[in-house]
Order: structure tokens, then sequence, then C-alpha cells
């Protein structure tokens, strides 16, 4: 197995940097969040509630879903391995976007099934060429709605023109960690082919706009019968009780969302207009980063020296070693100060 690539925290020699290579939240936590986790530290010498009934019931009340629909698990990464080390084993065969989340492939190789990755067009999700590599030994098809790192999402339309084809026992998994960002339309983040059929999983996570990437969050909503799967394999306590009192609080404060979400879209917006000023392509985002393509032609202006120019001045976005990839870097979307910066930084090295 290829190890996963991890964006960059740290650089050597430079005391403070601006981080953008994650994807998370710039404004931070909820204060209520802040507070609950701090809280719940008081019985850390107590087991944490078992089967998150406080943290799905206020899932079930922010997304008007229904709390014993929705599994809880260490993060969106785990709920998904669990459930392709559910659905998926030797013999099988797991499809996916062969540009978008780079993490599918792995679920499948460590539930030893065959990873079957699928050609796109331009990062754009292939609807047909996914369509026909489906057969009998399908059982998953993951599909990251908007997609990371290519930023792109598919329509609505789209999803269900999938779902439509799938054989019954193909289970359809969407992705939708980036889903509260999405300012375009149509777009369906899942929910309404969950509650349509039985063979479809959305998954969330905390790590974006409720800015609780630390504690480890994540969920789907899905079919009673895959819930009661999930609950069958998934290790014991897998959340702590800072993580459940914090994702309760999250969900409780709705103006910290709103505030992360335009912080987002007026960001997102003016940071993609300024690259795109500075003569880079730019693809449309509907998350809360932005990959851009540099000139593959000049070796002076590559992504590479681009990466090693911000990296130097303590701007670390996200550089991908990914052929497909070798001439971007995705670069999250910061606060306002920390855009600002890195636009000048990126003026100043396009001028050289």
């Amino acid at each position: 197995m290829p190890a996963y690539m991890r964006g960059l925290a740290s650089v050597a020699g430079v005391t403070t940097a601006a981080k953008l290579s994650s994807n998370e939240n710039p404004l931070g936590s909820s204060p209520r969040a802040r507070r609950a986790a701090a809280d719940a530290l008081d019985s850390m010498h107590l087991y944490p509630e078992a089967g998150s009934a406080a943290l799905r019931a206020a899932i079930g009340a922010f997304f008007d879903l229904d709390p014993e629909r929705v599994f809880c698990g260490a993060g969106s990464d785990q709920v998904l391995s669990l459930l392709t080390l559910a659905y998926s084993g030797s013999g099988d065969e797991v499809v996916f976007s062969a540009n978008g989340y780079g993490r599918f492939q792995l679920y499948a190789r460590a539930a030893g099934a065959t990873p079957v990755p699928i050609s796109d067009r331009d990062f754009h999700v292939a609807v047909d060429a996914m369509l026909s590599r489906v057969g009998t030994r399908t059982k998953i098809v993951f599909l990251a709605n908007p997609d990371n790192p290519t930023s792109l999402y598919l329509p609505a339309a789209e999803v269900r023109r999938l779902h439509a084809a799938l054989p019954p026992h193909v289970l359809l998994v969407v992705d939708g960690a980036y889903a509260d960002y999405v300012t375009a339309e149509p777009y369906d983040g899942g929910r309404a082919l969950v509650d349509a059929a039985d063979n479809v999983v959305m998954a969330r996570t905390f790590s974006k706009v409720f800015g609780l990437a630390a504690m480890r969050l994540g969920w789907v909503y899905g079919p009673a019968h895959v819930i009661e799967t999930l609950a069958r394999v998934e290790p014991s306590f897998p959340l702590t009780a800072p993580a459940l009192a914090a994702g309760v609080a999250a969900l409780g404060d709705r103006d910290h969302v709103r505030r992360s979400v335009a912080h987002n879209t007026e960001w997102r917006r003016r940071f993609g207009d300024r690259l795109a000023q500075l003569g880079l392509a730019v693809y449309p985002s509907e998350t809360n980063f932005i990959l851009v393509r540099f000139p593959p032609d000049a070796r002076e202006l590559s992504s590479e020296a681009a990466n090693a120019y911000l990296l130097a001045r303590g701007l670390l976005p996200r550089r991908f070693v990914a052929p497909v990839f070798a001439d971007c870097l995705r670069i999250s979307i910061g606060t306002a100060a920390e855009l600002t910066a890195m636009g000048d930084a990126l003026a100043e090295f396009l001028r050289r």
C-alpha cells in the first residue's frame, strides 16, 4: 500500500507558518465547543457514552435527520474505512474516480478488495466510465462530492443517474466532507438518495466547517441495515468524551457555522479571482480550498518552484506527488491576512 501524503504543518527554520495545506477552519472552533470539551475532562476516568446517543440526536436536529439512522465514528475516515471493511473483501471490487480522494484506494486495499480507479474528464467525475466498470464483483462505489483535491462537484442529476444504473447489491457511498461549503446549484449531498433508496450512504465530518479537526468526529446517514452493521464492527468506545461534548456544542452554535461559511464563500471568490488575475489556471471550487495549475512549460515558474518559494516565506500550500497534479498546488481558504500574504507572495514569484 502506498502511504497517504499529509499536508505540511511546519517548515524547518520558519518560526511562524501559515498552514494552508489541510483545509482546516481558519476561524477555529466554536467557543461553546471548546468549553464543552474542557468540561468533559473532569470525567476522563470514565468511559465515554456508548452509542453516541446525544451526538446523534444533535446531528438529527441540526440536519433534520432521523438520529436512529446516524452512525458516528472517529472522523469520517474511520467510518468510511469501516464501511469498506464491512461490505467488501477478497474477490470484490471498489470503484472510485481516479483523481479524487486518495483514501478510497487505501480503504479498498486494507479490506482485501480490488481498487478500481476510473479515469475522469479534467478532474470531473465521468459517470458513464464509472458505470461501465460496475459488475457482479463491484460492492462499493465511492463518490466524494465535492471532491478533494479537485474541488469540483457532481450535479444532483448526475448523482441520481449514477445511482439509478447501479445494481441493488452495490453500495453508493457519497462522501460530503465539504458539502457545507457548496453554493452551486443544483447540488444534493446525498440525503435525498438515502431517503429514497436502500443502498446509499451519506458521510460527513466535523473537521471542516465545525472546526473540530483535532477531535476526530465524523458520521454517516444511511439505511437502518447499514447502521446496524456498522454498530457491530465498530471499535469499543471509538469517540472520546471531550469529542462527543464538543460535537454536540458545535452543532448548537449555528452562528459560528454561518460565519465560517460566509468567510469561506467570500474569500474563496476573492482569492480565486486574484490567482486568475495573476494568469494562473484556477479550478472552480465548491470547497474550502482552491486548486491552481501553474504553467507546465516554464520550469522557473513551475508548481515545484512556487511551492519552494512559498515554504521559504512560511506559507504552506499542499503539493501532491501524483503526476496528474504535478503542475498544481492546493491552497486552503485561510484568514484574510494569510490569503493576502499568499497572493502577494505568488505575485512576487510570478514577476521574477
